[in-house]
């Protein structure tokens, strides 16, 4: 994702906001490393500082009350002001606002200390909603130097569209280098991503918010099922710090947490808002060239960023404080309540697909002569591609009943992850198998078309 600040030129009338009408440069600390922070998710309070301090020099109000002969002005003591907001009354107030009136109330309360965060996709609605409130704001993007050359023509777009300067972020030169160097230009495809987002992304975004009290984004809860299914309107990052330092020193707005991405899309045409012209290519959620691909039909959208990983990793660090550690148990499993009940339920649930058990897979590959071909999905009811896939599924699996063709699935996270790897060809959630009835070895699903037709296909072709 691209960050970047920029200043608006729209400026209020009233006497509240004259002060933003020069705004003051960007004051961007330097990178420093943080421990993590275990501050939950739903932290609620934010204590911002301000010291109003009497000049030495400045001369004493007169009061008539004080004593002549105490004629020696001593310097007034330092006076501290603190307020404390209350981020979960405010959650409960703004629950059913609309995402301007939430951008207007964020930079009501910040002013020149909130930044709008820009990856260059449809996220560029929070800079029309800011625009609509007729206040002065900021917009930050993070350059990674990988990103696709659409989007770079697109920042320009929006500035002029805007009037406006993007302030961008770059990674340190001598970290890239080293990282380049010592890994190569795309280790992420061997080792993982986030080494790679952590120095182009994660760490300019450090020093970025440094600078700020407020940061406002783009997520949505229907993003990111696994990830961001619990995002607030507005709360105090569990992860970074803001210009004063320590925990709670940073407040996070999502102002477009409760909106589908549908109607997002609606608003931006509606508003002629400019667009990244990847999106017609295919592409929804757009990040750097090589880890950002079109996602096809029965996709999520999440499945075009890191394709090559378990979607329990499709976070690229700028939103880690969505990730809750107990969320996947540590090998992909569903969260436990304390009464051991999961709490994702089950998917493709239809009396026309067979739910197998380990036995029950295992005695399926035995089998050198079946009386009937299957067709399986190896699935993790958390995996929200898993989810995304369930409808189609369930249609191919009604469509081929009483065909001839048994339709299973196998839940194979958890203690069935290692043996499902070794012995059914698992890459990632979802994998698609067919048992023919005639060969001992089951053919993997090639494409990552999961709709009910390319599935279909699939299933006639090998039947």
């Amino acid at each position: 994702m691209a960050l970047s600040f920029t200043s608006s030129s729209a400026v209020r009338g009233s006497s509240l906001y004259s002060s933003f009408e020069q705004p003051r440069a960007a004051q961007f600390g330097s990178s420093q490393p943080l421990d993590k922070l275990n501050l939950p998710s739903t932290a609620m309070k934010f204590s911002r500082r301000r010291c109003a301090v009497k000049a030495l020099n400045a001369e004493p109000k007169r009061n008539d009350s004080i004593v002549p002969s105490a004629a020696t002005v001593v310097a007034r003591e330092l006076v501290e002001k603190v307020e404390v907001e209350d981020y979960e009354k405010l959650v409960k107030d703004l629950e059913n606002a609309s995402p301007l009136e939430i951008i207007d109330k964020a930079l009501e309360k910040f002013g020149n200390d909130i930044a709008i965060a820009f990856s260059g996709a449809e996220d560029v609605a929070l800079i029309e909603y800011a625009h609509l409130t007729g206040r002065p704001f900021r917009v930050f993007s993070l350059d990674t130097g990988r990103l696709n050359p659409e989007t770079y023509k697109f920042f320009d777009e929006v500035e002029k569209h805007y009037g406006i300067r993007i302030e961008y972020m770059f990674p340190d030169a001598v970290e890239v280098q080293d990282l380049v160097r010592s890994k190569g230009l795309f280790s992420f495809y061997e080792d993982g991503h986030q080494e790679c987002c952590r120095v182009r992304k994660v760490r300019p975004l450090r020093r970025a918010l440094k600078g700020l009290r407020a940061w406002i984004t783009g997520q949505r809860k229907d993003q990111s099922p696994g990830t961001r299914s619990e995002v607030p309107v507005v709360q105090v990052d569990p992860v970074f710090e803001g210009m004063d330092g320590g925990v709670g020193s940073l407040v996070k707005w999502n102002p477009v947490a409760n909106v589908k991405g549908e109607v997002v899309w609606k608003f931006l045409r509606t508003m002629n808002v400019p667009v990244n012209s990847l999106h017609a290519q295919g592409y929804i959620s757009i990040g750097c060239e090589p880890c950002t691909r079109a996602v096809l039909p029965g996709q999520h959208e999440r499945e075009g960023r890191w394709w090559w990983e378990d979607s329990k990793a499709k976070e690229c660090g700028l939103h880690k404080g969505n990730i809750k550690e107990d969320t996947l148990n540590g090998n992909g499993n569903d969260a436990v309540h304390a009464n051991g009940i999961a709490t994702n339920a089950d998917l493709f649930g239809t009396e026309n697909v067979v739910n197998l058990s380990r036995p029950g897979i295992e005695n399926l590959l035995k089998l050198e002569n079946r009386s009937e071909p299957w067709i399986v999905v190896l699935y993790a009811p958390w995996c929200q591609f898993s989810q995304a896939m369930e409808g189609s599924y369930i249609e191919l699996a009604n469509k081929l009943a009483g065909s001839g063709v048994k339709v299973g699935k196998f839940r194979a996270d958890g203690e069935e992850k290692a043996f499902a790897k070794q012995e059914l060809q698992l890459g990632s959630f979802p994998t698609i198998l067919f048992f023919p009835k005639h060969s001992p070895r089951p053919i993997k699903y090639p494409s990552e078309k999961r709709d009910v037709d390319s599935l279909m296909a699939f299933v006639s072709a090998l039947r």
